[in-house]
């Protein structure tokens, strides 16, 4: 009796059983945490962080973008004399950017035509049309086409009847293969200046090229939808080789015949 009272001794009770258990979980989450620290990277942000790459990349974009709702809102508060001071300053900026331009200085004068449009008075939406279509050409030189595009629209915007923002624009929607953009901006011109020689050499060019990629891509839509139908007419025993498309030469429309064909 004495030596089983003995083994029932050794024997641990329920709460050292758990005591057990959860000092071991304790001390293993402890080593596992201690560990997933040592082969974690340092996320911590630097004090300095907001002032290093981030200033530089928000500098670029602020150099680049003209917040016209905040210089709306800024020339509320100004007199009409220091509306004229501002536009003078914004003319100087002007004047240095087209030198820039001439110099082949181009990020230069896209930052002097930025600095330009910063302080032109709103009401001068003339200048402010010339301002973005130079800063625009600045970028086609550097062959930042979208945002060349995105200025001479901007110019326009401004301008609805400035010629060189319009020749500008279609020139570079045809470097990009934007062809029917840059055709309607042709004629634009041309509606403009009737007697714009390169406008309609333009014209000429442009409407073949565009009437051949139609065409081109006519053909390739009816290759896959002749592969579509193929593949549903098959478990009839057919394919698109029963169907016979006719174009209508006065409507240019197409109309379906079916043949069965011989057996």
């Amino acid at each position: 009796m004495s030596e089983s009272t003995n083994d029932s001794s050794k024997i641990p009770s329920n709460e050292e059983v758990v005591d057990e258990i959860t000092k071991n979980f304790t001390e293993n989450l402890s080593i596992s945490s201690k560990i997933n620290q040592d082969k974690e990277p340092n996320h911590s942000v630097p004090s300095d962080f907001e002032n290093s790459d981030n200033e530089e990349v928000n500098s670029t974009k602020a150099d680049d973008f003209i917040d016209e709702e905040r210089l709306e809102s800024l020339e509320a508060t100004l007199t009409d004399e220091e509306k004229l001071v501002r536009h003078k300053e914004a003319l100087e900026f002007k004047r240095q950017g087209n030198e820039g331009f001439k110099l082949e200085n181009y990020l230069e004068s896209i930052t002097l035509y930025s600095e330009g449009l910063k302080i032109c008075p709103l009401k001068f939406s003339s200048d402010r049309a010339i301002l973005y279509a130079n800063r625009g050409a600045s970028k086609a030189k550097l062959d930042r086409k979208e945002n060349a595009i995105e200025d001479c629209t901007k110019a326009i915007e401004l301008n609805n009847t400035y010629v060189k923002a319009y020749l500008r624009r279609a020139k570079l929607y045809e470097e990009i293969d934007k062809l029917d953009e840059s055709l309607a901006d042709w004629k634009k011109i041309i509606e403009l200046d009737s007697k714009n020689i390169e406008a309609h050499e333009a014209e000429i060019r442009l409407v073949p090229k565009i009437n051949e990629r139609n065409e081109k891509l006519k053909e390739e839509m009816l290759g896959k939808l002749k592969d579509l139908g193929n593949v549903i007419l098959r478990p009839f025993g057919l394919s698109t080789d029963n169907f016979k498309l006719t174009q209508d030469p006065n409507t240019g429309g197409y109309s379906v015949n079916f043949s069965q064909g011989s057996k």
